[in-house]
């Protein structure tokens, strides 16, 4: 069986969270199991314990955020010693992207990350999609991983009394490994404050998004002008022109039809409860997203798509360039 280690920042605990659960298929298959710091039990020393759990992974994941990069702990002393491995050949260590960050010059940015071209997994459409491409990574990874317990310890070159080398492999040696189970995740509750704020924020994400899109739209492509105005706090519109011609058009609101969304219309003109498009708050036992109503309809996709503010502000952007492309 594959160990895997979760190095992250606790700041971005919810998105570990849902990546194990991803990972479940592969625990039922009895092909890993998952540690984090989590499942430190009261009375442990904190230090040791990391320290031991990460010389014992095969398979050291770096949930990387500006967040992660930021934390000594994780940079200096995680990040460091999980690359040493690396290099060292016994362990296997995957960045997993999770938000927006300056991350490409990073002593682990040689490495492939995941998702898929290092797209952050916030930065999906449809958060769903992106976790389960990065599990897909993981299950390759693991294909061609050799588990700690198959192969002997080897004690680095040069790794003295007080190194920190030589601490992880005495500390190593003489571990007895805790039997529990990896599955530790809570039900999280979210009230109804919670996903008001949500919306909220992701309303400003997307007024921002839509205002730069547009900008940069007109300034990549001759021709071509992008017309964005905020009408208040609530409402703003969208028009793309080509040779001068109106092609596209869009209003967007807070509130809207149902009051309880983000509303999309095909004109800038069109009155608050005349829609084409909503996107309302859900949420599972982990995280909150948006739903869009009749997203199968406009661009393909599934009716059960979950969306990062990122996501929505891109699913939303797709329907006004569509008839551009």
């Amino acid at each position: 069986m594959t160990k895997l280690f979760f190095s992250y920042s606790h700041a971005d605990e919810g998105f570990r969270d849902t990546l194990e659960k991803h990972l479940s298929a592969l625990k039922h298959e009895g092909l890993i199991d998952t540690w984090h710091d989590r499942r430190i039990p009261a009375g442990d020393e904190i230090d040791s314990a990391i320290d031991v759990n990460l010389e014992q992974a095969d398979v050291i994941l770096l949930l990387v955020s500006a967040d992660f990069i930021a934390s000594r702990y994780c940079f200096d002393i995680e990040m460091a010693r999980a690359l040493e491995r690396h290099g060292e050949g016994t362990a296997r260590v995957i960045p997993v992207i999770l938000r927006h960050c300056d991350w490409k010059t990073m002593p682990f940015a040689k490495l492939l990350a995941a998702p898929t071209d290092g797209k952050p997994i916030k930065a999906w459409a449809d958060i769903d999609e992106a976790y389960t491409d990065v599990a897909g990574h993981i299950r390759r990874a693991i294909a061609v991983v050799k588990p700690h317990s198959q192969t002997s310890a080897v004690q680095k070159p040069g790794a003295g009394p007080g190194t920190i080398g030589s601490r992880h492999h005495e500390q190593q040696a003489q571990s007895v490994p805790i039997m529990r189970s990896s599955n530790l995740r809570v039900r999280k509750t979210f009230t109804d404050a919670d996903q008001e704020h949500f919306l909220v924020d992701c309303f400003a994400f997307m007024n921002r998004f839509f205002e730069n899109s547009l900008q940069e739209l007109t300034e990549r492509n001759p021709g071509i002008e992008g017309r964005y105005r905020q009408i208040d706090a609530n409402r703003f519109t969208g028009v793309i022109y080509a040779d001068g011609k109106a092609v596209s058009r869009c209003k967007i609101v807070l509130g809207g039809m149902f009051g309880n969304g983000i509303s999309y219309s095909q004109s800038e003109n069109a009155s608050d409860n005349s829609i084409n498009e909503n996107l309302s708050v859900q949420h599972d036992d982990q995280n909150l997203y948006l739903t869009p109503m009749m997203g199968i309809r406009f661009l393909g996709g599934e009716r059960d798509m979950k969306l990062s503010a990122e996501g929505a502000s891109e699913f939303y952007w797709s329907m006004l360039i569509k008839p551009l492309q």
